[in-house]
């Protein structure tokens, strides 16, 4: 499922099972037994989140376990036996880009395995002058730029071109 802003998970079970903290993810942070420490923060830009005592704690790249161990391990030296909890409440960070002859062009957030064919009905459908047969989808991996060709009208011939989106990609659909 994928929607142009955020996926709040309060209604959800729990984030995906590969889920990684990102830039704007929002997280609730709850110290047992103390109010002051428990808070909910928005992840920033450069990864980090700003907790009291704490100072400023890296959570992009962590998932909500790992965050939670590293609070727990920094929190110590404050309380004897810290219980922290990480509880994701907003996904943010997972989105994947549309542009171009798109119904509904823009930002879409992923927490499920999305592909190229899904996005576009997500989006609107392609436009009626779109080129259908020349839509790329950009990929930036290691710090090298790979595209990747989706001819919509040649699917039902070629279905190994409707590839998985990853978190960051851009579909262009001339």
């Amino acid at each position: 499922m994928a929607i142009a802003s955020g996926i709040d998970l309060r209604a959800q079970e729990a984030p995906p099972a590969d889920f990684v903290i990102g830039p704007e993810d929002v997280l609730s942070i709850v110290f047992w037994r103390d109010k002051d420490m428990t808070t909910q923060v928005t992840v920033r830009p450069d990864g980090k989140i700003s907790l009291p005592l704490l100072d400023e704690v890296q959570a992009a790249g962590l998932t909500p376990a790992d965050l939670r161990a590293r609070l727990v391990e920094d929190s110590k030296k404050f309380f004897g036996n810290p219980n922290v909890t990480v509880v994701v409440q907003t996904i943010n960070s997972r989105k994947v880009f549309i542009t171009g002859q798109v119904g509904k062009p823009g930002p879409y957030v992923i927490v499920a395995p999305t592909t190229v064919l899904q996005l576009i009905a997500m989006a609107g459908g392609l436009k009626d002058f779109a080129d259908s047969k020349n839509i790329t989808i950009v990929r930036k991996e290691k710090g090298r730029t790979a595209s990747f060709r989706f001819n919509y009208k040649d699917i039902r011939k070629n279905l190994t071109q409707n590839i998985e989106l990853k978190p960051g990609d851009t579909v262009v659909v001339p």
